[in-house]
């Protein structure tokens, strides 16, 4: 009896919804193309202009882009120049700084310095054994001008003698001491004089003006022996009663004083520009108008001067 093949069957089952992996094939597709799309939208918001340029030349001219080498990557046969004429439209306009903000900034920059001066002062006035004695006559504040410090007169320790222009020891003391940190700053220095309203009598023609600027300037040379440069002067003047510090009390010893300005650029710009030669034209009075000269020519040429001159003058010499 001959025997029979066994025969196994096998059956494949194949679960539902199942495709093998294409899937993530097309997803890993997918994804790349997103993350290409993130990257373009990305570049294309850091891009300058002139890339963006460049970039919509190349799609414009491909051909040409290639041909143009690495030495010349865009070179779009007419596309170019567009770019360069981009490139010279930004260089030719560059962004400039209104006036008006520049001069703010210099401003504020000014009055910093003007603060930090005006805390070095105060703390040497503290420091200093001669600056503390007299602090009460030293009245430091800054104003429109720049820095100012004001050594006022005190019933019984004044400046000057009554009437002079000679400073006292210790009123010299106080301008040596303050010639140390001013002589340190890089600003004009304008010193004023200032006397009360008590009219000068001592000698004809002088007056509390001349008096007012002769002490001016005396304290301009006990600053610079101290230590002021003769380059940082850019004004010594008197204005007399002019400018009182105590209105209500014109003859007060306070009004007696010698103010000091440590002057901001602006103030001196102001002072240099006011004195300089302007581009006005300006009018000779030593030298005789126009009509003057052209009447004096035609008297010349016609003779009438010579027939005013036959006959002398009363007393004058015939020769």
């Amino acid at each position: 009896m001959e025997e029979q093949p066994i025969i196994i069957k096998r059956k494949k089952v194949v679960a539902a919804g199942h495709h093998g992996g294409s899937w993530k094939v097309a997803f890993a597709d997918f994804a790349t193309a997103m993350m290409a799309f993130f990257l373009v939208l990305w570049l294309t918001a850091t891009a300058s202009p002139e890339q963006k340029l460049a970039i919509e030349g190349y799609f414009k001219d491909p051909v040409g882009f290639m041909e143009g080498g690495a030495s010349s990557p865009v070179d779009l046969g007419g596309s170019a120049s567009v770019i360069n004429e981009a490139t010279q439209d930004i260089d030719s306009n560059p962004v400039q700084i209104q006036d008006e903000v520049v001069d703010q900034l210099a401003d504020t920059l000014e009055q910093r310095r003007m603060q930090q001066l005006f805390q070095e002062l105060q703390e040497r006035i503290e420091q200093n054994e001669t600056l503390q004695e007299f602090k009460d006559q030293l009245l430091i504040d800054i104003t429109d001008e720049g820095l100012r410090i004001q050594i006022v007169d005190r019933s019984n320790r004044p400046m000057f003698d009554s009437g002079r222009a000679e400073l006292k020891y210790y009123s010299q003391d106080i301008l040596f001491e303050l010639a140390n940190t001013l002589g340190s700053v890089n600003n004009k220095l304008s010193i004023t004089g200032h006397t009360d309203s008590t009219p000068f009598r001592g000698r004809p023609g002088y007056t509390n003006w001349e008096l007012s600027s002769d002490r001016a300037n005396t304290a301009r040379r006990a600053l610079v022996a101290g230590g002021v440069r003769l380059e940082q002067i850019a004004r010594v003047v008197g204005l007399s009663d002019s400018v009182l510090f105590d209105k209500e009390n014109p003859m007060a010893p306070v009004n007696r004083r010698i103010s000091i300005i440590v002057l901001n650029k602006k103030a001196a710009d102001s002072i240099e520009s006011g004195a300089g030669r302007s581009d006005q034209p300006v009018i000779d009075l030593t030298q005789p108008s126009e009509e003057a000269q052209q009447e004096a020519s035609d008297r010349l040429e016609s003779g009438d001067w010579f027939e005013e001159r036959q006959e002398p003058a009363p007393g004058e010499l015939n020769w």
